[in-house]
């Protein structure tokens, strides 16, 4: 079932979701998110999951791992919020989740329903456009909002110019 969203309505703006993972099209498509948002008075919300799996060992390796992986996250979400507010001058919102990415995707976007697209980088590697856009372009992977998906190889000029 697919909820409304409220981005339109008094008292809410657009959100634009954008996933940070550490990879080079990740930070294109962060770029291009909170220019979009800026231009559009809308706000950004960046994500972050922790991929389940790594913790399956005894309980004190376990709670290392997990609490390293959360420390890991939170310091590549504050490093993109570093550079969207010192560059496009907006504070986004920060959300860490545990669990499958796409799964934990879907989530996100039913609980906020201001998150109004999904904005996501492609890469331009010769292997494919990278495991999240071939995740989401996957079967079963629809989502109830548009889906932006930004290329590697634009430069910040060409993203403010189609933001």
């Amino acid at each position: 079932m697919v909820s409304k969203r409220l981005s339109r309505q008094a008292g809410h703006k657009r959100k634009f979701l954008a996933i940070v993972d550490g990879t080079p099209e990740c930070d294109r498509a962060v770029a291009y998110a909170a220019r979009r948002a800026h231009a559009t008075n809308g706000s950004l919300v960046l994500l972050f999951v922790i991929e389940p799996g790594d913790f399956q060992h005894w309980l004190g390796v376990e709670q290392i791992m997990r609490e390293e992986a959360m420390d890991n996250a939170q310091k590549a979400l504050n490093d993109q919020a570093v550079r969207i507010r010192e560059t496009i001058g907006i504070e986004p919102e920060l959300v860490v989740r545990e669990g499958k990415t796409v799964e934990e995707i879907h989530q996100l976007i039913e609980e906020d329903q201001d998150i109004a697209i999904l904005v996501l980088g492609a890469s331009n590697a010769k292997e494919g456009p990278g495991p999240l856009v071939t995740a989401i372009a996957g079967k079963g992977a629809a989502f109830p909002i548009p889906v932006t998906v930004v290329p590697h190889n634009l430069t910040d000029e060409e993203l403010e110019s189609l933001a």
